[in-house]
């Protein structure tokens, strides 16, 4: 028995030990904030060549954290989504080159300033009509959504203001010769000038407007002061310049201490009555999709339809072209497919000695063609091999040649079959076409993207995208299924 005890009691006593010790290496667990950022901004925000977050705004980032006492879990997010994020709480602060506005100011906080930037215009080298703000009237413009850059295009009188996910698209959309000039902050672009990640490209010096950015919160949100407090340690104990100095290889301006925009409140209108003021822009987005819908499946009958065919010759190097046509357009995503065609394809041209540019609704035509003609392609393949043999047998008795039997006897049935295939091939290119939205195409659901930037309602806008593409759908798949009932002898008669 005595031994027993002095067992437990070194038992206990050990288990003590190792609680303290324990405690001793970990004594306090940080507090982890989300920080959403844009990924696609550099200097600010970026992936370097190992895939790894870095820029300005990430190293900046870190060194508050140090200071505050906190962790830091990036999240990548389109510019665009930021504020939305931020107001459904699924990211606690965001570092992203936000400007403080007075309109932003209304829907979210922001901490002290920790950047003065302003805007300025790229144009290509080549272009002498462009010379300042004045000279803007009337052209192509292309900008970052959701930014100032974007409201301040949106008050030149005559241009036609084209909106990208992203600052580098836009500003490949220069290099390509689409547009005339692009509005971006101006670190930005000088940034992408002096790697030499763009040629051909100059910036008009002289900025457009002063502006600061701001690590931004929901509002009253509790960490606001907590980042406050360490962006205070960072400027003063001298890690702010260290890291101005690195990036930019200049001293530091003097920032304020406060917000330019504080306590601002916005008068906000219930979710009906926004949907109605939206639902002109989004009706405008719709004939835009139905346009590139509907041409597109015509096209990708026609080419898929050919394809289908040519993919069950019996001429071994033919059937494989077919093959590897399908195979692509099939195996690879349709956004990358986008890509290629509008702004991989102008760029190929130009590396090559040419100056080639393409229209926008060509571009997006050309891609979910192409797309669209891989998958018909197979349902054609599919209708035609359901067919009995037998078919065609009668048909070559009745003294039919092969082009004949296809034409009079073997298509027609097979079509008849290919259309509920077909249906779905129609909707399902319906809803991709929200996928042009990247090459600055206006179609619904871009129209709900600009809706948004502007008044940060997210669940409102795209709640009213979602039914409305539900309504064309719904609408698609009666037209198929009476043209099926159509075209069925059977169900026609009953």
């Amino acid at each position: 028995m005595v031994f027993v005890g002095w067992l437990r009691w070194c038992l206990v006593m050990s288990f003590t030990c190792l609680l303290l010790a324990s405690c001793s290496i970990n004594p306090i667990v940080e507090k982890s904030l989300r920080i959403g950022t844009d990924q696609t901004f550099p200097p600010f925000e970026f992936q370097g060549t190992g895939g790894e977050l870095q820029g300005f705004s990430v190293d900046l980032i870190k060194a508050i954290a140090t200071a505050a006492k906190f962790q830091v879990e990036f999240q990548s997010l389109p510019f665009d989504g930021i504020i939305p994020a931020l107001q459904a709480q699924t990211i606690d602060a965001a570092i992203s080159s936000i400007t403080i506005t007075e309109e932003r100011a209304k829907t979210i906080s922001f901490s002290r300033p920790y950047f003065k930037a302003g805007l300025a215009i790229a144009t290509r080298t080549d272009n002498t009509e462009i010379k300042n703000f004045a000279s803007l009237k009337n052209k192509k413009i292309a900008v970052q959504i959701g930014t100032t850059g974007a409201q301040t295009a949106r008050n030149i009188p005559g241009a036609e203001v084209i909106s990208f996910d992203s600052a580098p698209l836009a500003l490949q959309e220069l290099a390509n010769g689409n547009v005339d000039a692009v509005i971006n902050d101006e670190p930005v672009t000088l940034y992408a000038i002096n790697t030499g990640n763009l040629q051909g490209i100059k910036v008009i010096q002289k900025l457009l407007t002063e502006e600061f950015y701001g690590i931004a919160t929901a509002k009253n949100s509790s960490y606001l002061s907590l980042i406050n407090q360490g962006l205070s340690k960072v400027l003063n104990n001298g890690k702010y310049q260290q890291i101005y100095q690195k990036w930019f290889n200049a001293t530091p301006p003097i920032l304020p201490e406060t917000t330019p925009f504080t306590n601002q409140e916005k008068a906000r209108l219930n979710s009906l009555s926004l949907i109605w003021q939206s639902l002109p822009n989004l009706f405008n987005g719709v004939f835009v999709t139905l346009q590139l819908a509907f041409l597109s499946v015509f096209l990708g009958l026609i080419s898929g339809s050919l394809i289908g065919i040519i993919r069950l010759s019996h001429i071994k190097p033919v059937q494989w072209l077919a093959r590897a046509y399908i195979d692509f357009f099939r195996g690879t995503p349709l956004l990358v497919q986008i890509f290629m065609v509008y702004f991989g394809l102008p760029a190929f041209f130009q590396e090559l000695g040419f100056t080639w540019s393409i229209n926008r609704l060509f571009a997006g035509v050309i891609a979910l063609t192409l797309n669209s003609a891989a998958y018909i392609a197979e349902i054609v393949r599919a209708g035609i091999q359901s067919i009995e043999t037998g078919q065609t047998e009668a048909a070559f008795s009745l003294g039919l040649n092969p082009a004949q039997t296809m034409r009079y006897v073997i298509f027609p049935q097979a079509f008849r079959r290919m259309i509920p295939p077909l249906g779905n091939e129609f909707i399902s290119l319906l809803k991709d076409t929200s996928l042009v939205a990247v090459i600055g195409f206006e179609e619904l659901f871009r129209k709900g993207q600009l809706i948004v930037a502007e008044n940060y309602r997210a669940f409102e806008i795209y709640a009213a995208v979602a039914v409305i593409y539900l309504c064309l759908t719904l609408v698609t798949s009666q037209i198929f299924g009476r043209l099926e009932t159509w075209m069925n002898p059977v169900k026609k008669s009953s």
